[in-house]
């Protein structure tokens, strides 16, 4: 029986060593492909800080970072996860918010209550192609100056992997776990196509909020759960919780 992994690749290999150092079998199905968006910065802007809302964001321009002038800039990031690529792309400062972007928007304004920034700062963020709010508009409303600058997109992925098809079929997949919104719309679509939508769906569905949450249970799934907070340790501990039920 396994685990099925619905991270975009590269994160869903790490998800899958800590699921296996835990004794799960795991099917990798990324539900969204990772596209780099050419960055040209034409607003020459003097920006004081970076706000960051996924660790794809900095991955896209990593090769740039440096002849941009970027790494000397104080950079907030989403939660650990982002703040770890951020700095292994070699920002020296770098700002951890909760995990989510409500929480970085309050990490961005405790700043400047902490004197990291001023309240008029201008701020680059560095952004997906598909936003879950408007985190620069709400910025903005507080004082900030925020550029936004697309730097990928995520594409949906169409297709299930075969094994991961004969799983479903073969009622060999425990769980699934969902990441994003729309890496869950994507598997819905995906599973639909494929035509093991109903036997998808009749498993736990263990989700990282609850706006991904809210997808599946739109779509008919009976056995939703939301992470405590939004972090993967938090999302591990559903599906141990999960599991323990459905044995119980």
């Amino acid at each position: 029986m396994s685990i099925l992994v619905t991270r975009p690749h590269p994160d869903n290999e790490a998800t899958a060593d800590s699921l296996r150092a835990r004794g799960h079998v795991v099917l990798l199905a990324p539900m969204l492909k990772f596209e780099p968006v050419p960055f040209h910065d034409e607003s020459e802007a003097d920006y004081n800080a970076i706000i960051v809302t996924s660790a794809n964001a900095i991955r896209a321009v990593a090769p740039l970072l440096k002849d941009l002038d970027l790494l000397r800039l104080p950079l907030f990031a989403v939660g650990e996860h982002t703040a770890a690529a951020a700095r292994a792309a070699g920002f020296a400062t770098v700002i951890v918010a909760g995990g989510d972007a409500a929480a970085l928007r309050d990490r961005v304004m405790q700043g400047a209550r902490d004197k990291v920034l001023k309240k008029n700062s201008t701020l680059l963020y560095l952004a997906g192609a598909d936003l879950s709010r408007d985190l620069g508009g709400e910025l903005g409303a507080e004082g900030f100056n925020v550029v936004t600058q697309t730097t990928y997109r995520m594409a949906p992925v169409k297709h299930l992997p075969r094994e991961v098809c004969d799983g479903f079929a073969a009622h060999g997949i425990r769980a699934v776990l969902h990441y994003s919104r729309r890496s869950a719309r994507a598997f819905l679509e995906a599973a639909r196509d494929e035509g093991v939508e109903i036997s998808a769906l009749s498993i736990p569905q263990c989700c990282l909020s609850e706006t991904v949450a809210s997808v599946l249970r739109e779509a008919g799934a009976s056995q939703v759960l939301i992470a405590a907070k939004p972090d993967e340790n938090a999302l591990f501990e559903t599906l141990e919780r999960a599991l323990r039920t459905r044995l119980a």
